[in-house]
């Protein structure tokens, strides 16, 4: 058995296949296209050129063992890599609510500085001061209403279509 990988050729399609990947011996002619395959590497006959049923099978094994371990290295990088973007999307996120809650107060306090030209600085403060905690609190009863309409967290459509689909298989199963 040689060192070189190769993969079944009806697994793969066949123009993605160099011919130089691909044992004459592990695939037999009728399976390639006539393209991708020199004349030269493809055996007469179809047979399996001194190659038992067992070797065979054990070479699809590895094969097809070295395929999902490739492809599940693969999926590993790509959400590493998806991961790495999004912790860094989070970070910009939480940085931008830091400087907008700044930015927030700096606008209360200019707020604040301009109802001082007409009132007292104490009343100033006291009439912001309150229209902030009102909109808090119309911020945190809007809040509870959307979190009253989300709970309980399951998905209660997608069980009963789930439901109704398992009595219509049972029913059917016993006709």
């Amino acid at each position: 058995m040689s060192d070189r990988t190769s993969v079944p050729a009806s697994t793969v399609p066949a123009s993605t296949v160099p011919a130089s990947t691909v044992p004459a011996s592990t695939v037999p002619a009728s399976t390639v296209p006539a393209s991708t395959v020199p004349a030269s590497t493809v055996p007469a006959s179809t047979g399996t050129a001194g190659q038992s049923t067992g070797e065979l099978v054990h070479q699809a094994a590895e094969q097809l063992s070295r395929l999902v371990r490739d492809e599940i290295k693969l999926a590993q990088t790509e959400l590493t890599r998806k991961a790495s973007s999004m912790a860094k999307g989070a970070g910009l996120f939480g940085g931008s609510g830091v400087l907008a809650f700044y930015g927030t107060g700096c606008l209360l306090a200019a707020a604040v500085a301009g109802l001082a030209l007409v009132l007292p600085i104490w009343a100033a403060a006291l009439i912001v001061g309150g229209a902030v905690l009102a909109l808090a609190g119309l911020a945190a009863l809007l809040g509870k209403h959307e979190l009253s309409q989300s709970t309980p967290l399951m998905p209660e459509q997608a069980l009963q279509s789930t439901r109704t689909d398992v009595e219509t298989i049972v029913e059917r199963a016993r006709q």
